[in-house]
């Protein structure tokens, strides 16, 4: 710290995640890259990124996977990046990489949100963003407002997932709750059917008081629903898709909050199938940091017998 620049005193710290100065300056430990859409020669997959709502730079980059002839349509994913709602992009190398991956090998068409992140947008930004892409997805199932060529041709939209890891398995709980809400904030509609959720080691909070949330949402709560789902059941058992697949690592240091809401869900009244697989061993999104390890592999195949569903 520069001794003789008062502003430069940092006020708060999250190891890992941000900084912030006194003088409102934020600084990320880790700033991603950038990997621009491309046509991936090895897998057949292709990608491109559409703009939904400029101002906010609300962006999604699709993944179509391999085409082929006896192709019929490919149910259709959305995914949300982690981060702790701080770090991280849909289009760093890092995740890019995954999507790629993960279209490939689950066979989906994958639509991966950009949105905004805290501090500098508190909580809620991060889901008001994916609500945009939310209902610009509902657009092309339920009318003819859509214009996006590849969901109109390749999408399954009687087959929908939502999924993401760690902040993004939270943000996808939460548009499920959206979308589940009596007045369906989502705009969803009949032709759009959420079959399920895939929640990779969800964050919904820590056992302990959490610098992360407390800083970024004002008004933080511990019995806020978004943050820790399980401290309200009823609302649980409202979930309109059929289908939950919770994927949780041995070593993951909020291992405990992603057996809490599978504990919850098989209890609260909910009429869905949930089912919860563990990595034994492994940390907190171990397949981002080594995507190619055995356990990596069955992370995979956890998540492609699960898309493949259609009930």
């Amino acid at each position: 710290m520069d001794s003789t620049n008062p502003t430069s005193e940092v006020v708060y710290d999250i190891p890992g995640l941000f900084k912030v100065y006194k003088d409102g300056r934020v600084e990320r430990y880790r700033k991603h890259d950038f990997a621009a859409p491309s046509d991936n020669p090895t897998t057949g997959v292709r990608s491109k990124d559409v703009v939904i709502v400029p101002e906010d730079n609300v962006i999604v980059r699709l993944y179509l996977p391999k085409i082929t002839q006896n192709d019929g349509k490919f149910p259709l994913l959305v995914y949300f990046h982690g981060g702790g709602f701080a770090i991280e992009s849909a289009f760093s190398t890092y995740y890019d990489s995954y999507l790629h991956s993960l279209a490939a090998e689950t066979n989906v068409l994958a639509v991966s949100v950009e949105y905004r992140l805290a501090p500098e947008h508190k909580i809620p930004a991060c889901y008001d963003d994916s609500s945009s892409v939310m209902k610009w997805v509902s657009q092309h199932a339920n009318g003819e407002l859509g214009t996006e060529p590849w969901l109109k041709s390749h999408a399954d939209f009687s087959r929908v997932f939502l999924s993401g890891d760690s902040a993004g398995a939270n943000i996808a709980h939460n548009m499920m709750m959206r979308a589940s809400a009596d007045e369906d904030k989502l705009g969803v509609g009949e032709r759009l059917k959420l079959i399920g959720m895939a929640l990779i080691h969800p964050y919904f909070g820590k056992n302990k008081p959490d610098p992360i949330w407390s800083y970024c949402c004002p008004d933080p709560k511990s019995d806020d629903p978004r943050y820790n789902p399980a401290a309200q059941p009823n609302l649980l058992s409202k979930l309109v898709c059929s289908k939950i697949l919770i994927c949780t690592g041995g070593n993951d240091f909020i291992r405990d909050r992603g057996w809490a809401y599978y504990e919850v869900l098989k209890k609260c009244g909910w009429k869905g199938q949930v089912e919860i697989k563990e990595s034994e061993g492994e940390g907190h999104v171990f397949h981002l940091v080594n995507p190619t390890c055995e356990k990596a592999k069955e992370l995979m195949k956890w998540l492609a017998d699960f898309f493949q569903q259609s009930t």
